[in-house]
């Protein structure tokens, strides 16, 4: 007989088709319009689609592009998160350097971040409710509201680091859920080598290519070990026994790297990528304020599916804290509260660090809500079992229009592309192309970003283990690319070299700071010429914003 909460078999199995189908149509909807910009006018002004891309698949790039992945003395990322230029060369073998194969590798990663998070879920359904034919329609809803997403749309669409690590981490905790229960007994001992050993491996290889992929990931290791703790059967011996081969094997490859690859060759470049991010902005007298910031700007990832997936997690505290008991749901607030430790820490919130949050929340909603629908199938009284069916009602419709709203806008996006910073690329990409009295090497704060959607060599004039006045003398570029301005210490570095000719500017992307893309010739200097200041557009008060910290989401999302 069923219970009274329960779905029918054969419509469950409808429905969660359904849902499937849904979220497979707008994952589709992701290789669409690769090469457009990030949404303009969008909730979040985040500054990595002006950079990352290009920073980060830098060493593929290069490779490709130059015959060698480093370049002496400017930003070499790749030096100590070499897995994603690696990923990405191996692409551009067969596809060549472009913009739009990188975005298609990063969508094709969060297909595979669905298919983890469907399986991951329905893993600990099924370990929870302890059949192992039946399952709710959780894992499904998990994945439909992650493809529906517009703010996993606008950061799953670029060539960032972010999906890649989510992936990695989902593998890992799919890993540690295979690993062996006390409750297998001596099926241990007669399955050795297949309950024990591959798990084992599985863990010790993805934690440091989590690792490697972005060192943040250390923030996220707390909930996966929380998984083994749970396997181990809250047992210190038996855990210890479980997570100290995946341990030293990680130790063993991660050292490996640092010792062979990174301290003969690329120590100073490994050195300044933690130089670069060692700040923090975090003091005694700002930290309830940064932590007030960290989580109301938590709103990005969306002005529904955040309430929800907070009013979810108090509701495990407060009102059924036996819910712990389903190891995932631990796991998940680990996994979120680490990162955005992390966030308070580094006080940079940018928008795509949320990315890394917005996977454990969105898989949270449903995971509990489904633990909340089948618990009140065991209440003993009609009264407590009509709260429960009403409280469960409400959040189905609620669910229902969050969908709605999401898909809309995801819908609108893919229905709007702007192509105003690929156009600007092919202009300064045919400008320089069409001059060979000079150097076609770019200097520019976005030149890795134009290296992958044109092909022009660049350097960066911001960050290099060089001083920039050095390493422009050292590597004599022939243009510079800039935002809206030329900045005083860009200017001093380049006028006892160069006079600055501005040949064009293109209207580009939507941030006040940052939608005009000027390109200027680097000519020899004109004896006697003073040297030029940059006059700093006016900004209205609401807009002013400084690296990494951006306008409230209150105030941006309509």
């Amino acid at each position: 007989m069923n219970q009274p909460n329960s779905i029918p078999p054969r419509i469950r199995k409808l429905a969660e088709a359904g849902l499937l189908l849904v979220a497979a149509l707008f994952l589709a909807l992701h290789a669409v319009h690769l090469s457009a910009d990030f949404p303009n006018h969008s909730p979040w002004m985040d500054w990595a689609k002006y950079t990352d891309e290009g920073w980060y698949g830098d060493g593929a790039i290069r490779h490709f592009q130059r015959g060698h992945w480093h370049l002496p003395g400017d930003f070499n990322p790749a030096a100590a998160l070499p897995v994603w230029p690696l990923l990405e060369a191996a692409l551009f073998r067969f596809t060549g350097v472009n913009l739009t194969a990188a975005r298609a590798l990063t969508v094709a990663i969060f297909g595979c971040i669905l298919v983890a998070s469907y399986l991951l879920v329905r893993r600990w359904q099924l370990l929870s409710s302890g059949k192992k034919t039946e399952t709710s329609l959780a894992p499904a809803i998990a994945v439909l509201l992650l493809a529906v997403s517009p703010f996993c749309y606008a950061f799953t669409r670029m060539a960032i680091l972010e999906p890649l690590l989510i992936l990695f981490t989902l593998l890992a905790l799919l890993a540690a859920s295979y690993t062996p229960s006390p409750e297998q007994g001596t099926a241990i001992r007669l399955r050795i080598r297949m309950l024990l050993t591959t798990p084992a491996v599985a863990l010790g290889l993805l934690v440091p290519l989590m690792v490697l992929t972005k060192t943040t990931a250390i923030f996220l290791l707390p909930a996966i070990l929380w998984l083994l703790w749970a396997r181990a059967g809250y047992r210190l011996r038996l855990f210890l026994r479980l997570s100290l081969p995946p341990a030293v094997l990680a130790t063993v490859i991660w050292l490996s790297y640092y010792l062979f690859v990174v301290r003969p060759h690329f120590l100073p470049d490994f050195h300044y990528l933690f130089e670069a991010n060692s700040y923090s902005g975090l003091t005694p007298s700002n930290v309830l304020t940064v932590l007030a910031d960290t989580i109301a700007d938590g709103l990005w990832i969306g002005k529904i599916l955040y309430p929800l997936s907070l009013l979810a997690a108090i509701s495990v505290f407060l009102l059924r804290p036996r819910l712990l008991r389903n190891p995932l749901i631990p796991s998940l607030l680990l996994w979120a509260g680490g990162y955005a430790a992390f966030l308070a820490y580094h006080n940079n919130l940018q928008p795509r660090y949320y990315l890394v949050v917005a996977v454990p929340l969105t898989l949270l909603v449903p995971a509990v809500f489904s633990s909340l629908w089948n618990s009140s199938s065991q209440s003993h009284s009609a009264t407590e079992t009509w709260l429960h069916r009403l409280a469960i009602a409400t959040i189905a419709a609620v669910l229902a229009v969050l969908t709605i709203t999401d898909a809309r806008q995801t819908l609108h996006y893919v229905r709007t592309p702007d192509y105003t910073f690929t156009a600007a690329a092919a202009q300064i990409h045919r400008i320089v192309s069409s001059d060979p009295t000079h150097n076609p090497l770019i200097l520019s704060i976005s030149g890795s970003q134009l290296s992958l959607m044109t092909g022009l060599p660049s350097i960066c004039d911001d960050f290099g283990t060089m001083d920039l006045p050095v390493r422009i003398k050292a590597y004599r570029p022939g243009w510079y690319v800039t935002w809206n301005q030329v900045d005083d210490d860009k200017m001093d570095a380049l006028t006892p070299l160069y006079h600055l000719q501005r040949v064009a500017a293109f209207p580009a992307m939507d941030d006040p700071e940052r939608n005009l893309l000027i390109l200027y010739r680097l000519d020899p200097p004109t004896p006697d010429e003073p040297p030029r200041r940059r006059h700093k557009p006016t900004i209205p008060r609401l807009l002013q914003t400084s690296f990494g910290q951006q306008p409230s989401p209150s105030r941006l999302i309509h």
